[in-house]
């Protein structure tokens, strides 16, 4: 079984053949899919989604580029969502500065906030850094992320900084990149990585991974990043799936 650990199924690409999308991962061999809201309607249309699939779990957050939106009264919604049984984490959440969407200051605000909230109802976390690494390790540092522990979801830093997050108790997770044959780190990473810290996921509809590239991704192309792991460890195809299963089901305290 396969375990796609970050989603957006909730995305208006999938308008016109979402069940069909959803159907197409099942025949694939997943059997495990988290969805990301990460901002208000998103976050709805993800509980939506945990409703009607049994094997669809959600996660609600504000991603660092719809910071500049954030108050409090999106803690006091994320505080109603949560209380739906298959809510399993919070996110995603983090900094973003490649594109810059929202202010630094105010990125980094939320951030903090959301890991504040995280350890007030005990759920584990989902980070999106983008080009910040530093100020990312900073945050979960000073934040006390650890406590609740959680993922860094696409991971596109450097082995040594795999193994900082690793101590502090994160899983850190591959998606299409590592088929990418110019993505130098996480193809790094792929390698020297303990199968017992990693999870992968698809970021779909977005980063495909080869030979889908360019195209809108899906959850059942999770098998092309569990298949190219396995290449560079060495390992079979089913003992990537086996583990990083476990390992996702284990964080999001998944018992299925």
């Amino acid at each position: 079984m396969l375990f796609d650990t970050h989603a957006h199924l909730d995305d208006r690409k999938y308008e016109g053949d979402r069940d069909e999308t959803i159907k197409r991962a099942k025949d694939a061999g997943v059997g495990l899919i988290v969805n990301v809201g990460c901002n208000p309607e998103a976050a709805e249309r993800t509980i939506e989604l945990t409703r009607k699939y049994s094997f669809i779990y959600g996660a609600v957050g504000m991603h660092p580029h719809d910071a500049k939106d954030f108050d409090e009264g999106f803690c006091e919604k994320i505080k109603k969502w949560v209380k739906e049984e298959k809510i399993v984490a919070l996110g995603e959440m983090g900094l973003d500065y490649h594109y810059d969407h929202s202010p630094r200051d105010v990125q980094k605000k939320v951030f903090r906030r959301q890991i504040a909230l995280a350890r007030e109802l005990k759920l584990p976390i989902i980070i999106h850094d983008r080009e910040a690494h530093q100020d990312v390790l900073d945050i979960v540092r000073e934040e006390k992320a650890g406590e609740v522990g959680g993922v860094f979801h696409c991971y596109s830093g450097s082995w040594p900084m795999a193994k900082e997050i690793m101590e502090m108790g994160f899983f850190i997770a591959l998606g299409g990149t590592v088929t990418f044959n110019n993505a130098v780190k996480p193809i790094d990473v792929a390698g020297k990585i303990p199968l017992e810290n990693l999870l992968i996921e698809t970021d779909c509809p977005y980063l495909a991974p080869v030979p889908f590239r360019g195209k809108r991704n899906e959850p059942a192309y999770v098998a092309k990043v569990a298949e190219r792991i396995a290449e560079i460890k060495g390992v079979s195809v089913e003992e990537v799936a086996a583990q990083t299963t476990a390992n996702g089901k284990k964080l999001f305290g998944i018992k299925e």
